[in-house]
């Protein structure tokens, strides 16, 4: 696929998506810079703020070079600001900084399964150190009888982005669309490291 029928097909899922389709095309525009587009994913997402209904869309777009990480939210209008807003932000990540790749996927019937067959469910999370996250608990010697304090022990593990996506919430073409921006991701940071 030339990345002329990528571009084409990416405005066209955030047309698609119908959430500030303009707005978050002009900042992904900006953010590639014009670098060929290998791969993305868009995936848009209503949470619920109170009483409100917010939206939230995230698009993630590989270059060869790059993962680009774009974030559009929504403001409504309250006392201070009459109009409503909405903001759009993008990282530019180096292929050689993302450290993790972690994709985890729920399938039904799992004895049935084939290979390359359809997930319910899919998360992929993506690290490169921006942020982290620490999970500690406390350490112990394995005697039942002890009581001393062994301090604490844990794990540290990057956690910058998380997307879920299901074949149930956002359609089986999404999940198979996730499912293939993490294989071609693992590839390039892959093909980074050597």
């Amino acid at each position: 696929m030339t990345d002329g029928t990528l571009v084409t097909q990416l405005r066209s899922d955030i047309q698609r998506s119908g959430y500030y389709p303009d707005l978050v095309s002009d900042a992904l525009h900006t953010a590639l810079a014009e670098e060929p587009l290998a791969s993305y994913v868009v995936h848009h997402e209503a949470t619920f703020d109170r009483d409100e209904l917010r939206r939230h869309v995230t698009v993630l777009a590989l270059t060869p070079s790059r993962l680009i990480v774009s974030h559009t939210d929504e403001h409504p209008a309250d006392d201070v600001h009459p109009v409503a807003s909405a903001t759009a932000s993008t990282e530019a990540v180096r292929i050689e900084r993302v450290d993790s790749v972690v994709v985890s996927r729920v399938v039904t019937d799992p004895a049935r399964h084939k290979p390359g067959g359809a997930a319910a469910e899919v998360v992929l999370t993506i690290g490169w150190g921006a942020v982290s996250r620490l999970d500690l608990e406390p350490a112990s010697c394995g005697d039942p009888q002890c009581e001393a304090d062994h301090g604490y022990t844990g794990t540290a593990s990057n956690d910058d982005l998380s997307v879920r996506v299901s074949e149930a919430a956002d359609g089986a073409e999404v999940v198979r669309q996730v499912l293939a921006f993490a294989a071609a991701l693992s590839l390039a940071t892959a093909e980074r490291a050597r």
